[in-house]
């Protein structure tokens, strides 16, 4: 079968612990990428489930920009955080 390079951007730290996730396993980056992609393509599907974590969404993030914003301004009110012990 015939082969062909694929170049991917990632990020610098992600790459080192991916690889060394992948050498820790005893595969290659390459190895563990093409097990993805044929997972992938027999399965037709992402294999593994994907979600987003609600508090990273880009509302919550664009709610908490805007009162960063307002308190910056002098809009709203700072409260101070109370910690209750439980008994």
């Amino acid at each position: 079968m015939a082969q062909t390079n694929v170049n991917i951007r990632m990020d610098e730290e992600l790459k080192k612990q991916f690889d060394k996730f992948c050498s820790d396993i005893g595969m290659t980056m390459t190895t563990a990428i093409c097990v993805f992609a044929k997972k992938a393509v027999k399965e037709q599907k992402i294999p593994f489930e994907i979600t987003a974590d609600p508090f990273y969404s880009t509302a919550n993030i664009k709610r908490l920009e805007k009162a960063i914003s307002d308190l910056d301004n002098g809009k709203g009110s700072k409260h101070e955080l109370i910690e209750v012990k439980d008994e």
